[in-house]
């Protein structure tokens, strides 16, 4: 659970667990006024070959958003390396970025290697592998470090390749399955009274987005995330729909 600080205007909301053994994944809610910077994340061998310990995935389900928003997923047309450094070097790359339009119940999963960049007047839940490495390729002129060198060496140099898919609450629905990436991720609609989720052994991330209920005695409500086990005892006390990922 998170409470915002009175009198400040929060970007991101993340939710990780304290202590020295770092959870497999991590999760935030993020809420743009402007555009993020250009960007992209390398695989878990080009981390590790790189000394760091994994890559990043991550996908994104659109909350809310502006009716003209927009997230920038792959390019517009193949680019040789040279004419890719180029673009990053001179700010054409922000013309070679395909632009979506987007709107609430959206979801993409963004691999790695996809150049990407998330657009203004969006409010999205981001669920991804818990690794702190992002190459910035073009950041609009501010003054933050870049990383082209690194971000050219492991970007797909092409366009978004993966169809968008569109989930709207009272579905339930798998958005991203365990074949496809490091983790999978469902739209749930639960009924009041229900507490059926898929258990199996393995953890599960819960994202309530409507409904209200209760984790072993302990309410929940939108904009939360839990860290839900085996054993513990879920209640759903109206109607409700959720994000639930968990590892492959």
């Amino acid at each position: 659970m998170f409470t915002p600080p009175a009198g400040r205007r929060i970007g991101e909301v993340w939710f990780d667990r304290d202590g020295d053994e770092a959870l497999p994944l991590l999760v935030k809610y993020i809420f743009t006024s402007e555009r993020l910077s250009i960007q992209v994340h390398p695989d878990d061998v080009q981390a590790r070959a790189a000394g760091l310990a994994g890559g990043k995935e991550e996908c994104w389900y659109i909350l809310d958003c502006a009716p003209d928003a927009v997230l920038g997923i792959g390019l517009t047309k193949s680019l040789t390396p040279e004419d890719f450094a180029a673009a990053a070097r001179d700010g054409s790359i922000e013309q070679l970025i395909e632009w979506k339009p987007v709107k609430p119940g959206d979801f993409y999963f963004i691999r790695a290697g996809t150049v990407h960049a998330i657009g203004a007047n969006i409010a999205l839940a981001e669920i991804q592998q818990n690794a702190d490495v992002t190459y910035r390729l073009y950041d609009y002129g501010r003054p933050r470090e870049l990383h082209l060198r690194q971000g050219q060496a492991v970007s797909r140099l092409a366009p978004y390749d993966r169809p968008a898919l569109h989930a709207n609450l009272g579905e339930s629905r798998s958005l991203l399955s365990p074949g496809e990436a490091p983790f999978a991720v469902n739209l749930c609609h639960l009924r009041a009274g229900q507490a059926t989720l898929p258990l199996d052994g393995r953890p599960l991330w819960f994202l309530p987005l409507r409904g209200i209920g209760t984790i072993n005695g302990a309410p929940f409500d939108k904009g939360e995330c839990w860290l839900i086990d085996d054993g513990d005892d879920v209640a759903i006390e109206t109607d409700c729909d959720a994000l639930v990922a968990a590892v492959s």
